[in-house]
């Protein structure tokens, strides 16, 4: 696959369950997590930080992961 047929692609994670008033957000250059209370934060940064490392395991990077199989990378990695 040439460079020019790869989709540019982020993952964008919203948490709406903040009530203590602070402001949390996490970027890299794939991905952004905004919001939520402390402990949903860290879940969705621990689940897309996983998450990019299989994606990386299996030699494929965001923009060229299959929706489905990018589903599934999430659910298998979100902490119980």
């Amino acid at each position: 696959m040439r460079d020019e047929d790869v989709k540019r692609a982020h993952l964008l994670g919203l948490g709406l369950d903040n009530d203590d008033g602070h402001k949390r957000i996490t970027q890299s250059e794939e991905f952004s997590i905004i919001g939520g209370s402390q402990e949903t934060h860290d879940k969705m940064t621990e689940t897309v930080v996983k998450t990019f490392e299989d994606i990386k395991k299996n030699g494929k990077s965001l923009g060229t992961v299959e929706p489905k199989e990018l589903s599934e990378l999430i659910e298998k990695n979100t902490p119980q």
